[in-house]
């Protein structure tokens, strides 16, 4: 008899490990093998120097990312610590190389866990990935440029991470008020090597806030029909002769010495304009 296998009504008591790719969807065809391959690198060397036994720890395929459950076997404190640290340094090593480097949001939680054969699920399961997934994650990365954000649960923080140990520092995690799909929890939040990050506020941008838009400015911005003045070359009425001003010709003289003005004169014969002088003989 296999001591080992149980009934999927059994649940195991595992840590949950969710680990998923900042912005996967930018990755095109050629390029996501390329990325699932180093996720799979980061994570099983990291198991290796940790010296987590591979039976221990089940694995699977996320497409952008992966999700683990680790044995009650082995100490949390090593998966929170050790095992931490080196995922994070060896991220460092993989992203020396890229142009675009390669980001990792890891959520992680402690509860019952079930296996079948097609994986594992449970409120554990749920939680854990709702935490990687969570906004403050994604603006988080993206706002301190890291390379790893590591979340945990309120539960495993004050349970493990509050008591510290070895490469755990309680002191460097930031506590945030998360709203998921079961409702709100609270979550502490690590960027490995960092003191405490800042949690950042509001609600991260959407794609079309995000993105330089194609069409015309919004309304707000745009002159409205009733805000633009008609195109015409009538002036304003203030500007506009009056009837006895355009009919009647206007004069207007001015005199000083020898300059005279002239405007609007009409002038019916020949008219002599200037000073007649007299010319003496010696």
């Amino acid at each position: 008899m296999d001591h080992d296998a149980m009934d999927v009504a059994e649940a195991r008591y595992e840590l949950v490990i969710s680990v998923d790719a900042r912005r996967s969807g930018e990755y095109d065809d050629v390029d996501k093998p390329r990325m699932r391959a180093r996720i799979y690198r980061v994570l099983e060397a990291a198991f290796t120097h940790a010296k987590v036994a591979r039976d221990a720890v089940h694995m699977e395929d996320r497409g952008d990312g992966v999700l683990l459950a680790v044995a009650g076997r082995i100490a949390v404190t090593r998966l929170l610590g050790l095992w931490l640290v080196e995922v994070h340094e060896n991220l460092r090593d993989e992203n020396r190389a890229l142009r675009v480097p390669l980001g990792l949001r890891v959520g992680m939680h402690v509860g019952p866990v079930r296996h079948d054969d097609r994986g594992i699920s449970g409120r554990a399961v749920d939680l854990a990935c709702r935490l990687a997934d969570s906004p403050v994650a994604r603006r988080l990365l993206d706002a301190e440029r890291a390379d790893l954000v590591l979340v945990v649960s309120d539960a495993l923080y004050e349970d493990v991470v509050s008591s510290g140990g070895k490469f755990i520092e309680p002191a460097h995690y930031a506590l945030a008020r998360l709203k998921i799909k079961e409702g709100d929890v609270n979550a502490w939040f690590h960027l490995p090597g960092r003191p405490a990050p800042v949690i950042p506020a509001g609600d991260p941008p959407t794609a079309a806030e995000a993105a330089p838009a194609d069409g015309p400015p919004p309304a707000s911005d745009t002159p409205s029909v009733s805000d633009t003045p008609p195109a015409s070359d009538t002036p304003p009425a203030s500007e506009t002769p009056s009837a006895s001003e355009t009919d009647t010709p206007r004069a207007h003289y001015t005199v000083h010495g020898d300059m005279s003005q002239h405007s609007d004169n009409v002038y019916q014969q020949p008219v002599h304009i200037g000073r007649i002088t007299e010319q003496r003989k010696g």
